[in-house]
């Protein structure tokens, strides 16, 4: 009987797989011989005051002292602004035969509807503007819109 012919290729994929193997049991050997019993304090880790992790726990010197009823959680509501009832802005689009548009208002650079029905003048783009906003079913809407002299 003669030996199994191996291909260039089966030799090839053979010795990969065993050079790999030795590879990984020298990796292993090389962890054991380097491994040391590592302790809960080597894997705590502490923030300081300035918001900064490090391994040293913080200085108490520095702790500050915070009432709870000082801390708010959530988005301000949008009342706690005072504006100015009536607003100035510049009318950003209008298109007359659907009637309705967007102003641009000055102060606050948010974007408000306005619907022909809420217009005391006839207004065109780029005109400067005065107006009051009411909220809308889908956002603020101008009402009280005229031109503004």
């Amino acid at each position: 009987m003669s030996r199994t012919q191996e291909t260039f290729n089966k030799k090839d994929v053979r010795n990969k797989k065993e050079k790999k193997r030795k590879e990984k049991e020298k990796k292993r050997l090389a962890r054991k011989e380097n491994d040391k019993k590592s302790s809960l304090d080597d894997m705590i880790s502490y923030v300081d005051e300035n918001g900064m992790i490090s391994s040293t726990p913080p200085d108490p010197s520095k702790k500050k002292d915070i009432k709870l009823e000082d801390i708010e959680i959530g988005v301000p509501n949008r009342d706690s602004v005072e504006l100015d009832p009536i607003r100035k802005g510049v009318v950003a689009f209008f298109n007359e035969s659907k009637g309705f548009g967007f102003i641009k208002d000055m102060e606050t650079k948010e974007s408000v509807f306005v619907h022909a029905n809420n217009l005391l003048e006839e207004i065109k783009e780029g005109n400067l503007v005065s107006f009051e906003v009411e909220m809308g079913p889908k956002g603020p809407t101008a009402t009280q819109v005229k031109i503004f002299k």
